[in-house]
Order: structure tokens, then C-alpha cells, then sequence
């Protein structure tokens, strides 16, 4: 009888990291959602970040068709493991400083360690889909979107919200302002609007304006439909 129970209880005991890994994993499959707004598990379904799918083992900043990585990033040397990314997700700006993921970290221990089982499996080559993580807008990040509040006045701006010109390439936006910076947007988070109205930006004057919190939406706004085709240019 002992014996019998000796034998049951080592097996127990040698399946319990499995165990405790797959639970891990369950639990930042949770937690993952709210990366679902800007990342996909899907290989090169690029959204406001660049797909997760094969991520282990990637170089930082190399994902082909995702065209938006900061140069920081792209230059950083960073290959990506459990270890890399757990200091990434930790605090991406302490380990790339000038990168462009607005994302402040994670600094519960248990929270990244959940997440990275669960990315760990889910981004392998071939994985299965994840269910309840792909084809959905919602989440914490997404939960953060939002305006209220009266809208500005367009007819004088600031320099960072002066457009002067657009250009279009595959997924992307890169809109330059009179401050000289242009930024990149994925062709889903840049909003073309028009206001003809008294506070609507001045004739051939589009606007920049910030959309939600996250700093990766935006909308620009021009004084009349038809300067929205003579202010993008298709180039890569």
C-alpha cells in the first residue's frame, strides 16, 4: 500500500513543473489581452506593433514587413529570449531608450513571468491559434482610447501640428509636421477627418491632432475633402 502511493506521489511530484508552466501559461494568455491591441499572434498581421509569431529567437527591430520600428530598436542588437524580454517588458525605455512603444511595463514579477509561458508557446512556428486573442479591439489598452471634451480651435497651430505633407507605403503613414519630425502610423490608427466649420484648420493647412492616450492614433484634419488627395503622396 505504500509502495503504491510512494509511486503515485513521485509522479504527481516529477509532472508538477509541467503543471505549474501550463498554468503560467493560461494565466498570461489573460494577461496577453491586453497586448491584443497593437500586437498580433498572427505571422506578419502587423498592426500598431509588429506580429508576434516567432518571436523567440527573432533579432530586435528585423520583422520584414512590419515598417515602423525606431531606430533605436533596429540598431539595439537585442535577440529575444525569455531573459530579453522579460527586462523589455519590464521597462522598454530603461532598455532602449528613444524607442517608440508606448508601453509603460510590467512590474509585477508574476504578471511578466504569466505573459512570457504564454508567449513563449503561443509565438513557436506553427503554434495553433490562441483562442480569444486574435480579432479583438478591446483590452486595457483599447479600454484607454477615448476624447471628451470641446475640440480645438485649428485655425492657428503649433508646429508639431502643422502638416506638411503625407506620404502612404504598403501599411503606413508617415506624416511631417513644421517641426521638422515625422511620425509613422499604422494606416488603421491614422483617422482622415474634415471641419469646414469656424474652428476647422485654414485652407491647405491640415492639422495633426492626438487620438486617445497611448500616443500611437492620430487624426488629421483638413479644411475640405478634396486636399486629402493632394496631401498624400504613395512612396516608399
Amino acid at each position: 500500500m505504500h509502495r503504491f502511493y510512494l509511486v503515485g506521489l513521485a509522479a504527481v511530484l516529477a509532472s508538477s513543473p509541467g503543471l505549474a508552466q501550463q498554468d503560467a501559461a493560461v494565466r498570461g494568455q489573460r494577461g496577453f489581452r491586453a497586448c491584443m491591441p497593437c500586437h498580433s499572434l498572427e505571422p506578419d498581421r502587423n498592426m500598431t506593433g509588429p506580429s508576434l509569431a516567432g518571436l523567440w529567437g527573432r533579432k530586435a527591430g528585423s520583422l520584414e514587413s512590419f515598417e515602423r520600428y525606431s531606430d533605436a530598436l533596429k540598431s539595439s542588437g537585442i535577440i529575444w529570449d525569455e531573459r530579453s524580454l522579460d527586462a523589455w517588458i519590464t521597462d522598454p525605455d530603461r532598455m532602449v531608450p528613444g524607442n517608440e512603444m508606448p508601453f509603460d511595463g510590467i512590474k509585477d514579477n508574476r504578471a511578466r513571468a504569466d505573459l512570457l509561458a504564454f508567449l513563449k508557446q503561443a509565438t513557436k512556428p506553427g503554434a495553433p491559434p490562441q483562442s480569444g486573442t486574435e480579432g479583438r479591439t478591446g483590452g486595457m489598452m483599447g479600454g484607454m482610447m477615448g476624447g471628451g471634451g470641446r475640440d480645438p480651435n485649428l485655425k492657428s497651430l503649433e508646429a508639431a501640428m502643422q502638416v506638411k505633407g503625407i506620404t502612404y507605403c504598403h501599411d503606413t503613414y508617415r506624416v511631417t509636421t513644421a517641426d521638422g519630425k515625422t511620425r509613422a502610423f499604422w494606416e488603421r490608427n491614422l483617422r482622415l477627418k474634415t471641419d469646414s466649420g469656424k474652428d476647422g484648420p485654414q485652407g491647405s493647412a491640415p492639422a495633426l491632432v492626438p487620438a486617445g492616450m497611448m500616443g500611437d492614433r492620430a487624426d488629421v484634419i483638413f479644411a475640405a475633402p478634396e486636399e486629402i488627395s493632394k496631401t498624400i503622396e504613395r512612396r516608399c
